[in-house]
């Protein structure tokens, strides 16, 4: 084997490596691209998670200083608003010795299941007057 055979086996190594080289290259900023996609719709979830506590747990302070000043659960009553697009539903139930339990459920309108589907729960005893 002479000096020009051994260069004429080497021709196209070039071009195959850089094609290697895009493909492995387009697959990662596509695997970026995903994980960024990922990471927005995360980010908004929890967003949205955080925003449906908030809203249940104004509904908690609402029943309780309702339970605590009027009658308004003097029998087991519920009652709902709207806060920032979320619909919190307050339900308060009397116990024994003045002791109300007031549930408070926030939620985005949509269908459950699917992944823009925000809602949270929360349960508080409060003591009467």
């Amino acid at each position: 084997m002479n000096h020009s055979d051994f260069r004429k086996d080497e021709r196209g190594f070039a071009l195959v490596s850089a094609i290697f080289i895009l493909v492995v290259l387009s697959l990662l900023g596509a695997a970026m691209v995903k994980i960024a996609g990922v990471q927005g719709r995360t980010a908004s979830g929890a967003l949205q998670a955080a925003k449906a506590y908030h809203a249940a747990r104004s509904g908690i302070e609402w029943g309780a200083e309702r339970a605590r000043n009027s009658a308004w659960c003097a029998a087991a009553t519920s009652d709902n608003f709207v806060l920032e697009g979320f619909t919190v539903t307050v339900t308060c139930s009397p116990t024994a010795h003045s002791v109300y339990v007031i549930n408070s459920e926030a939620d985005l309108p949509g269908n459950y299941g699917t992944p823009d589907y925000i809602k949270r729960s929360l349960q508080a005893k409060v003591y009467g007057l």
